[in-house]
């Protein structure tokens, strides 16, 4: 009888060690989104609920393999954190990394091809904003998990990179990221201490003039980066601004991203010829910032998206504002 009861027990281990090898399913320790430790069993954390950059819940039905983005903040985003595999196409204005320009374009957040989208089968779409309202109702109709992201600050984009590594499982990678974001602006909001404040405009459009006030992460880097920006209370985060305005505050430093056709990343020829039209604007001979030659320009697929690259926009306005430094 004893020798029964040996191999009915031997027996039944053999059972257990045979079905935990074949569904390959590892006890790990994830955080959840309040940042309690949980034990979960392989992919036994999906579904999962995650919260979006607009406040949205969103359900991740199982771990994502296919996705598509239609935000080139996102986009960098996703190759930061190793998961340019996963994109099986972007936007038409997604540039970087250079990789991302093989991946197939399927329009953009405003101009979204929804009918290509729907065919690609991706899991999530990630957007910009509230993106194209009729192309949103599209897919969602379609069964296509839409995750929407506007950072409009730093701890935004930061927020934003742990909710993907969330969706993805990789918190662990997107928390490292930030950690070494977070040292790299300390480290220039450090060396900007003490330094005199410098008066600020920043340029998002020239015709009709337009700039970046309170509640905009172009204001918060301008004002980490040791300057006062003359637009901050103006009427919502991209107003335009008139030249009047811009002439009476008196800007010591003009801040100026290259839009220039299609050409972002100009040469010193095209910076200078920036610069020469600027200058050339009726009212501007008298401003502070264009008697002194400080009009600096920026590489705006840099400047103008917040990305993980947000840091790097940082410290390319701390460089405008303060050269000495740098």
């Amino acid at each position: 009888m004893k020798n029964k009861w040996l191999m009915l027990l031997i027996t039944l281990l053999l059972i257990t060690s045979v079905f935990v090898g074949c569904t390959g399913k590892q006890e790990e320790v994830k955080t959840d989104a309040n940042g309690d430790t949980i034990a979960v069993i392989g992919d036994e954390a999906y579904p999962l609920v995650v919260v979006d950059g607009l406040g949205n819940s969103v359900t991740i039905k199982e771990k994502p393999e296919k996705v598509i983005s239609i935000s080139p903040s996102q986009t960098e985003v996703l190759y930061a954190l190793g998961l340019g595999d996963k994109l099986i196409a972007v936007s038409d204005f997604c540039d970087y990394p250079v990789e991302a320009m093989d991946k197939e374009k399927v329009g953009s957040s405003w101009t979204t091809n929804t009918e290509r989208i729907i065919e690609l089968e991706p899991q999530i779409v990630f957007v910009y904003g509230e993106g194209q309202p009729e192309a949103i109702e599209q897919l969602t109709q379609a069964g296509v998990t839409i995750l929407k992201f506007m950072p409009e600050s730093i701890e935004e984009v930061f927020e934003s990179m742990m909710v993907t590594g969330q969706v993805f499982g990789i918190e662990d990678t997107a928390k490292t990221i930030i950690d070494e974001l977070t040292e790299r602006r300390d480290a220039i909001v450090e060396l900007v201490k003490g330094q005199p404040t410098r008066s600020v405009f920043y340029q998002v459009w020239d015709e009709p003039l337009s700039t970046a006030a309170t509640g905009s992460f172009i204001d918060e880097l301008i004002t980490l980066a040791g300057g006062e920006n003359i637009a901050a209370d103006a009427e919502g985060a991209w107003p335009m601004y008139s030249v009047e305005a811009l002439v009476e505050k008196d800007p010591e430093v003009y801040l100026a991203p290259a839009h220039m056709g299609e050409t972002t990343n100009l040469t010193e020829a095209e910076e200078q010829m920036l610069i020469d039209s600027i200058k050339a604007r009726p009212g501007y001979s008298q401003i502070n910032a264009v008697v002194n030659n400080r009009i600096v320009p920026l590489e705006p697929n840099i400047v103008s998206r917040p990305g993980v690259r947000i840091i790097d926009a940082l410290e390319l306005i701390a460089k405008g504002i303060h050269p000495e430094l740098f």
